[in-house]
C-alpha cells in the first residue's frame, strides 16, 4: 500500500472516533481497570492518547528539555496534563481532539499504530471488541515490520515469518507465526496475551521477547 500521510489522518481520526464512542458510558470504576500498560489505566491510557494528539514538535522538545532527556519521564508528565479530575473529563478531553492533526516529531503512521496498540491496551481488559478495517490493520502491520521507532517492533519479529490468516500481511522468514492481523500487531508490539490467539512453532519465541525494548 502506498497511503500517504494525507490519506492516513482519516484512519487515525476514524479509530479515535471509534475508541471514543466506546467508552462513551464507562463508570468511575470502569475508568480505573488496569490496562495492559503495566502500571497504568484504561484512563490513564486514553490521556496518554490524548498528549500524542496535543503535543506539537516545539512542545515536545521542550519537554525533552525540561524532563532532562528522560523520555519515560516526558511521556508521565504529558499524561498527567491531560488526565483531567474524572473519567468524564478524561473522556471529553480525549473527544476534543478526535480530529486533531497535531503530531510530536513522528510519522503519522505511528500515530495510527499507537491509536490502535493502545486502543486494544484499553478495551481488552474491558471486555470490549472493535472489528478494525483490514486495510487499516493492514497499514499498520507494514509500518510495524520495518521499524523500531518508539517500540522495538522490527526487533521483536526478526527472524519469523508472520503471516496473517484474514488479510494480506505477510513478512519475514523463518519459524511461522500466522494468525489474526490485529494479533501480529498486538504481539509485534510486545503484548503477549494475543500469543494465544497466534499458531506456528515461532509463537514462543515471539512471546519470550515481550520486553524486549
Amino acid at each position: 500500500m502506498t497511503t500517504g500521510p494525507g490519506g492516513v489522518w482519516p484512519l487515525v481520526h476514524a479509530e479515535r472516533a471509534a475508541l471514543a464512542a466506546d467508552l462513551a458510558d464507562l463508570t468511575e470504576a470502569e475508568w480505573a481497570t488496569p490496562s495492559l500498560c503495566a502500571g497504568l489505566s484504561v484512563r490513564e491510557v486514553l490521556a496518554h492518547l490524548t498528549s500524542s494528539a496535543s503535543l506539537n514538535g516545539v512542545r515536545w522538545l521542550a519537554g525533552v528539555i525540561r524532563c532532562r532527556f528522560d523520555f519515560d519521564r516526558q511521556v508521565a508528565m504529558r499524561l498527567a496534563e491531560e488526565l483531567g479530575a474524572t473519567g468524564a473529563e478524561t473522556h471529553a478531553r480525549f473527544r476534543r481532539v478526535v480530529t486533531s492533526t497535531t503530531k510530536p516529531p513522528l510519522p503519522v503512521l505511528a500515530l495510527l499504530g499507537e491509536t490502535i496498540v493502545h486502543g486494544e491496551d484499553i478495551r481488552r481488559p474491558l471486555g470490549l471488541r472493535r472489528a478494525y478495517p483490514i486495510g487499516t490493520l493492514t497499514r499498520v502491520a507494514e509500518y510495524y515490520q520495518g521499524s523500531d521507532l518508539v517500540v522495538a517492533a522490527k526487533r521483536r519479529i526478526a527472524g519469523l515469518r508472520l503471516v496473517a490468516d484474514d488479510g494480506p500481511f505477510a513478512t519475514g522468514s523463518g519459524p511461522l507465526v500466522s494468525g489474526p492481523t490485529l494479533a501480529l500487531v498486538m504481539t509485534t508490539t510486545g503484548r503477549s496475551a494475543y500469543c494465544d490467539e497466534l499458531d506456528g512453532d515461532g509463537v514462543e519465541i515471539l512471546r519470550e521477547r515481550r520486553d524486549m525494548r
